[in-house]
């Protein structure tokens, strides 16, 4: 299925949450450009505690790291 410029891909049509990093508001939907954004997430909860969530992620990611090496 072919999609038309700026057409979202969603799944089963359920809205996406954005953290706005400029505004430090949740979003719905893309509003702002990318650099402003984080997410998707599938809550405006989640979308909320971004910055827990990545702190989270990117701290398993350096222990995954360490001891791959």
């Amino acid at each position: 299925m072919k999609r038309r410029r700026g057409e979202q891909i969603s799944q089963q049509d359920e809205p996406e949450f954005w953290f706005n990093t400029k505004t430090m508001k949740v979003e719905e939907g893309k509003q702002v450009l990318a650099l402003y954004r984080i997410g998707p997430f599938q809550t405006r909860d989640a979308a909320s505690r971004a910055f827990e969530i990545l702190k989270a992620r990117s701290e398993a990611w350096s222990e995954q790291e360490e001891e791959e090496n």
